[in-house]
């Protein structure tokens, strides 16, 4: 059995679900790791995000690259506050 090492940290279950599908569709395997931990309420995925991707060592680059194309943040924790003062006509 192959050994599995910590690849990327994900934040939220929405980028998890995406980073997943996109794993599954090009047959790279890993493990989802969530943070979440029922007895402490979610404490840990507050602090260290949702949780990591596990793989084995020849797919990280493949992985972190898959990574990074994602668009930002997917659904950040707060939209950013819109400063612009509106047009008037």
């Amino acid at each position: 059995m192959k050994q599995y090492k910590k690849i990327v940290v994900l934040n939220n279950d929405l980028e998890a679900k995406i980073v997943e599908d996109l794993l599954k569709d090009r047959g790279i395997p890993h493990r989802m790791r969530s943070y979440h931990d029922s007895a402490y309420d979610g404490l840990f995925q507050a602090q260290k995000g949702w949780g990591i991707v596990e793989a084995p060592e020849e797919y990280e680059d493949e992985i972190k690259n898959l990574y990074s194309a994602l668009p930002g943040e997917i659904i950040p924790e707060e939209f950013p506050k819109d400063d612009t003062e509106p047009d008037s006509d």
